[in-house]
């Protein structure tokens, strides 16, 4: 088959990219042929054969939407028997319903969390699942969902439509080596304002109580993003500088040894409706690594 993917953006970090790159890959290495449309940003990875990606300019952010005005006529052009698209970052997932409408084109959506925003995003957002996302899902054809436990209520009108594909991960990339633990706790995320829900305020308050008996206890944070000097503030006004330690971004490639060489992984998230799939545990278990989460992810 032909398989167009939608995503916002491919090359950055995030569970979504992570997602559709490696079930791309895998896709192409079944014999597809795998077109991914989207933003530009980050560096881009290694694209195998059966697999093409086209980037377009973003000229402006509605919270962490890129808006690509090339994307309509490229979805126009493009040859494909099926578009995958996904949420929850509208444009590219209402451009592929327009287009999959016109063009009779069977559409699929990963539905990967709710779509919030703050300020005027938050009303932009609300406004969107008030009107846009009722028509996607009317359109999609297929809608997936990555955990059973999260089907909420007001999906009861497309349940005939949902069906749970939970996430995997690559078992190559991820396993476990020996390594000497010199980590205690590992954190990764996007450190970003629309990443809050990861937790990470809920980790410092938890570090700074076990400090005050484990005062040699060793905390990595991984992950960049524009939050983190707010972060490192954090740390500072907590007390907690000698326990934490910030590593910024990780590559995909460097990941496996940072799980290794932590004792433990964790995962605090904070909101059920953002919080659909944890990838980042299932690496980390892949990895070999004991996890602690909160019961919503």
């Amino acid at each position: 088959m032909k398989i167009l993917q939608t995503p916002p953006r491919i090359w950055t970090a995030g569970g979504v990219e992570v997602y559709v790159y490696q079930l791309s890959v895998e896709l192409a290495a079944r014999g597809h042929q795998v077109t991914v449309l989207c933003a530009d940003g980050g560096s881009p990875g290694i694209i195998p054969e059966g697999m093409q990606v086209s980037t377009f300019r973003s000229i402006m952010r509605i919270g962490n939407t890129p808006i690509t005005p090339i994307l309509p006529f490229a979805l126009i052009q493009e040859d494909t028997d099926l578009v995958h698209t996904h949420l929850p970052t509208p444009w590219s997932a209402d451009w592929s319903r327009i287009v999959s409408s016109l063009r009779h084109i069977p559409l699929v959506l990963t539905y990967h969390s709710g779509i919030t925003g703050q300020g005027t995003a938050g009303l932009i957002a609300d406004f969107y699942n008030r009107t846009a996302l009722k028509r996607l899902f009317n359109r999609a054809d297929v809608i997936i969902l990555t955990r059973k436990s999260f089907i909420p209520q007001w999906m009861d009108p497309w349940r005939s439509k949902i069906s749970v594909v939970p996430i995997g991960v690559d078992n190559v990339a991820f396993h476990p080596v020996r390594k000497q633990k010199d980590v205690d706790v590992f954190f990764l995320s996007v450190l970003d304002r629309f990443h809050h829900f990861k937790g990470l305020e809920t980790l410092f308050s938890a570090v700074r109580q076990v400090a005050r008996e484990r005062p040699d206890l060793r905390v990595v944070i991984g992950g960049g993003g524009p939050e983190i000097s707010h972060y490192k503030t954090r740390v500072h006004d907590l007390g907690i500088e000698r326990q934490v330690r910030f590593a910024g971004y990780i590559p995909q490639e460097k990941m496996n040894d940072w799980y290794t060489r932590s004792r433990i992984f964790i995962l605090p998230s904070t909101d059920p409706a953002l919080e659909t799939f944890g990838i980042v545990l299932l690496e980390a278990m892949a990895a070999g690594r004991p996890v602690i989460t909160t019961e919503i992810a």
